[in-house]
């Protein structure tokens, strides 16, 4: 690598900016989301959520858990959050994560980054299980490969099952995976689980 491509390397992460989701960023997030739903199975959704329903799933999350975005040059180019693993009170300490990046942006260290301080967020909540669910192709398909597992693999994610021919999109019946990290050790008695809004204020 030559000295021009470090510089230009070093300017690109400098111009990256990880920060804490607004409303308002909801259309932006909105045009990152809409291609996956539109052309592959990445996600089971079938049609693209209005700004509204999207604002309403933002302030929900934000209620508790963190929901990141990535500004790349003053552009946003990724978001990432967690939500409830479940419901029951003994599930506390997991969260299921989530990113989408856009698609001109993949493959660049956006997704990683916004990883890292998700990752970061929720440790300070105390949280210990990370869990994702991930579409899964049975073949090769014009509609979803295995990157998001590599992905997750490189995240220090494991795999721990998958499910048949669980979901149906675009003509083409898809498997799922779930796979999981842990944060830190399991306590015989854990720290208890803060809430996003208690912590906020720490993290930038």
């Amino acid at each position: 690598m030559n000295e021009h491509d470090c510089s230009t390397r070093l300017e690109k992460a400098e111009a990256d900016n990880i920060r804490i989701a607004t409303e308002k960023d909801a259309k932006a997030l909105i045009e990152i989301y809409a291609p996956y739903v539109e052309k592959t199975a990445i996600t089971f959704e079938y049609e693209v959520p209005t700004i509204q329903e999207f604002e309403e799933r933002m302030g929900h999350v934000l209620k508790k858990y963190p929901y990141l975005v990535a500004e790349r040059d003053g552009q946003l180019v990724g978001y990432a959050y967690a939500g409830p693993f479940k419901e029951r009170a003994a599930y506390d300490w997991a969260v299921e994560t989530t990113v989408y990046v856009r698609k001109d942006q993949k493959k660049t260290g956006i997704g990683r980054k916004l990883y890292k301080e998700l990752e970061r967020a929720l440790s300070m909540q105390n949280i210990l299980n990370l869990n994702v669910c991930i579409a899964y192709p049975r073949k090769k398909d014009p509609y979803l490969t295995k990157d998001s597992v590599f992905f997750h693999q490189h995240m220090g994610y494991r795999l721990v099952g998958e499910f048949y021919q669980c979901g149906y999109k675009f003509g083409h019946w898809y498997n799922m995976v779930w796979m999981e990290k842990h944060l830190d050790s399991h306590l015989e008695k854990p720290l208890p689980v803060l809430t996003f809004p208690e912590i906020r204020d720490q993290l930038y």
